[in-house]
């Protein structure tokens, strides 16, 4: 009868385990709650008032109830409208990469902003910050920890915050039904106020297009939690600490074991406090795989292309936070991205062949909204390695024609989410000019192989300038950046 009553509750068990993951989790985000204007409980600072500038404006500042990332505290942000000084705006261009303490201020157009305004285009301001910077370290404070005990998503600034309050100022936006009227919206930044634009995009249909900027892209194993691709990054910085001291070097092992972002799922690595809270590599892994549809917007560019949305990535060379360019440039090279070299947060000494005067983003927006020619698209990749060389030949679909092809290259550069993959850049002497061929519209080069080396890492960039009102733009595309083993 023990037997008996034993096999019975460990069945009732496993029932109980099969209905769990039966139940479909519960979606990130409530869109119509997210969408409910009369939620907001806007608060006027300061009405709509005249703007003088290179463009005359009207502008009003408000505080919007974003909602709650924990329990019975609010989420509070303030945003900013302008708008054309005698018409709506049709549409507008949203960015979160604003002070707290100049969102008071007046903003006189310059720019960029003044051809959107000019040409019926509003702007929406408002603060996608870290919370104290927002005003708020006490309810920062409180979700992280809510956060960290409980894995749940709804409590993270980064998952649920950042992201509610770009689409909460979208609505708050179009509840001013006088001065603004349905359009294409288009989002645009860098690391924060890239990453936050993203899960919006994927989650809202009011957003029509984002030019991000050093913010993740795609759900490499390091950001899947994948204990082996971890275990693996050990090893690879344990490498990299020894080549330092053997170089005489000064080596700060902490950092080079503890970044605060490589490898992290989608911003700050939380693995490390998430497993000193009782959690388990399992529990990590479930999240970040409940995530990936959320907030990663590789796997879902070809639904966001079919809704009419539109996207370009400046990812860096050398970024802690976009830290998988070898992984993505293998998995999904249709993924639109201009990689300046030896770019990324912090870096200061950019590539003495890198790019002057790139004007992707202007270009891309004015395209967006206005229409008119293109950027280039991705080019594909095609590289054959021998016992000396390496060819190489970049080709672009035909009709598009690229101005230029330049092309950098590193030996055995560090693996992705490494200490060295941000510590070593792109050498000074490896980057040169392509060749083109006209019979397949291709951009071409030979590399040299150097004696002992296991993989060579190169990518390309390639000019298009696009006319638009008389002005040239200068923009550029960029190759899958590309591994090639390289056998002995």
């Amino acid at each position: 009868i023990d037997r008996e009553m034993k096999m019975v509750k460990l069945w009732l068990l496993i029932g109980i385990w099969l209905g769990a993951l039966a139940v479909p989790a519960a979606p990130l985000f409530d869109m119509a709650a997210i969408r409910d204007a009369s939620t907001l409980d806007v608060k006027v600072l300061k009405d709509w008032y005249p703007v003088r500038g290179e463009v005359m404006t009207r502008q009003k500042l408000i505080t919007i109830r974003v909602g709650e990332l924990v329990p019975g505290q609010e989420y509070r942000l303030p945003v900013r409208f302008i708008v054309p000084h005698d018409r709506k705006a049709k549409g507008f261009h949203l960015t979160g990469g604003h002070q707290l303490r100049n969102m008071q201020n007046s903003f006189p157009p310059r720019g960029l902003d003044v051809e959107l305004l000019r040409g019926g285009v509003g702007l929406v301001f408002t603060v996608v910050q870290v919370l104290p910077a927002s005003g708020q370290p006490e309810l920062g404070r409180k979700a992280e920890r809510r956060f960290i005990e409980t894995l749940n998503p709804k409590h993270s600034i980064q998952y649920w915050g950042w992201p509610a309050a770009l689409m909460r100022a979208t609505t708050a936006a179009y509840a001013e039904k006088d001065h603004f009227e349905k359009g294409k919206v288009a989002m645009s930044g860098g690391s924060k106020n890239g990453a936050s634009p993203s899960v919006a995009l994927l989650q809202d249909d009011r957003l029509t297009a984002l030019h991000a900027s050093v913010s993740p892209i795609w759900p490499s194993p390091l950001r899947l939690c994948d204990e082996r691709a971890w275990a693996d990054l050990r090893k690879a910085n344990e490498r990299y600490a020894a080549k330092l001291r053997a170089r005489g070097e000064r080596v700060n092992e902490r950092r080079i074991h503890n970044h605060a972002f490589l490898g992290g799922t989608f911003g700050p690595v939380y693995n490390r406090d998430a497993l000193g809270a009782g959690h388990k590599w399992s529990d990590l892994q479930r999240l970040a795989k409940a995530m990936t549809p959320e907030v990663f917007v590789a796997p879902k560019l070809a639904e966001l292309r079919k809704r009419g949305a539109e996207v370009l990535f400046h990812p860096g060379t050398h970024d802690f936070v976009a830290f998988d360019l070898a992984w993505g440039g293998k998995h999904y090279p249709e993924v639109p991205v201009y990689l300046r070299a030896n770019s990324g947060h912090g870096i200061r000494k950019p590539h003495p062949a890198a790019e002057r005067g790139e004007q992707n983003k202007a270009a891309f927006l004015l395209r967006h909204f206005f229409g008119g020619e293109g950027l280039l698209p991705p080019p594909r990749v095609e590289s054959h390695a021998d016992e000396d060389k390496v060819e190489i030949k970049v080709i672009f679909p035909e009709g598009a024609k690229a101005q230029s092809g330049q092309i950098w290259w590193m030996y055995d550069r560090g693996p992705d989410g490494s200490a060295a993959y941000l510590g070593e850049l792109f050498p000074e002497d490896q980057s040169a000019p392509m060749k083109f061929q006209a019979k397949d519209n291709s951009w071409n080069f030979t590399l040299p192989r150097e004696a002992g080396k296991k993989h060579i890492d190169f990518f390309s960039n390639h000019r298009k300038a696009i006319r638009r009102n008389g002005r040239a733009y200068n923009t550029y595309i960029s190759s899958p950046y590309t591994r090639v083993k390289l056998r002995p």
